[in-house]
């Protein structure tokens, strides 16, 4: 089961197409679903989250708590509205291609990508751009 929760308004009229696309990342990777919950937040929250769970003292715009084990996804996806607009201002891109990014950022988490060092960020950054790339296909989506 997926669940999007929170200021899921910016999301609205996409969540079947989103689910869809993040079940095919979670098929493909050889991984079963359990239960991922997306919570959209605002900066400030996330932040607090930031401090309190991670001992990281500053904003980002995703922070993905992977329960996973057996290879049966279960996690909590929280993503910052707040930095989603500001990352697409500042990569020149279009609000819903950059959240779209995101959430499917949290589930790769899930089947295993890393962004630690160069390489891994690298590899994410390739995946992230397939699945933009398979959801603008499948689903016929202009993403600009």
């Amino acid at each position: 089961m997926i669940t999007f929760n929170g200021k899921k308004e910016y999301i609205r009229g996409q969540t079947s197409s989103i689910r869809k696309t993040i079940n095919s990342i979670i098929k493909e990777h050889q991984f079963k679903i359990n239960q991922i919950d997306y919570i959209f937040v605002d900066d400030e929250t996330l932040l607090d989250i930031n401090r309190t769970s991670l001992n990281h003292n500053f904003y980002t715009d995703i922070i993905t708590f992977d329960y996973t084990e057996d290879r049966r996804i279960e996690a909590e996806i929280y993503i910052s509205i707040d930095r989603v607009t500001e990352n697409a201002n500042k990569y020149k891109t279009a609000f819903h291609v950059e959240l779209l990014r995101v959430i499917f950022h949290g589930v790769l988490h899930c089947v295993g990508y890393k962004d630690k060092t160069k390489s891994e960020s690298k590899k994410m950054r390739l995946a992230e751009e397939k699945y933009l790339e398979r959801y603008k296909n499948v689903f016929h989506v202009e993403l600009e």
